[in-house]
């Protein structure tokens, strides 16, 4: 997995040991601990799109994945 390392201001992507740019967000929330209205947001590279997305998905947690540039200031 060759992949850019993101600069200091950028986002990073969110999985374990990877320091790339992310260019997704896995955006999810448990409803066991969070209000409907709230959204957290794991940040994903290219090659982590798919695994942080399958695992929250697995766990029912998923909402949608969208683009960083498509986040608002209710996600987070």
């Amino acid at each position: 997995m060759i992949g850019e390392v993101a600069p200091v201001d950028e986002h990073l992507c969110s999985a374990k040991g990877c320091r790339r740019t992310a260019g997704h967000a896995v955006i999810w929330r448990n409803p066991k601990l969070h209000t409907p209205e709230r959204r957290k947001v794991w940040l994903a590279c290219d090659d982590h799109r798919q695994s942080l997305a399958d695992f929250v998905a697995l766990r029912g947690f998923l909402i949608e994945v969208v683009a960083v540039e498509d986040l608002t200031d209710a996600d987070g």
